[in-house]
């Protein structure tokens, strides 16, 4: 299983990104080859995330370094993208 990076781009009192992170929580167990990482855009190292993903909605989703969603998820197609990623 490859090792994947996932990292969650959030705002403060972003209710998308807490419901994100709550799914995350909820099955992270089952995916002990991903490394979350949530980063604020209030942060230089969120901003720059911001900039080069040209994300203007949160939570912005990263995985592998690629734009998943932003303003929102699906997570059908997070898993699947989580699987195709692990393969």
């Amino acid at each position: 299983m490859k090792s994947v990076s996932l990292e969650e781009l959030s705002s403060p009192g972003c209710h998308v990104c807490k419901a994100f992170e709550e799914f995350w929580h909820s099955i992270e167990k089952d995916w002990p080859n991903v490394a979350y990482k949530n980063i604020s855009v209030i942060t230089p190292e969120g901003q720059a995330l911001a900039g080069k993903h040209m994300i203007f909605a949160s939570p912005g989703i990263i995985i592998n370094g690629e734009l998943f969603s932003t303003g929102g998820f699906d997570k059908s197609k997070f898993l699947q993208k989580l699987k195709e990623a692990s393969t």
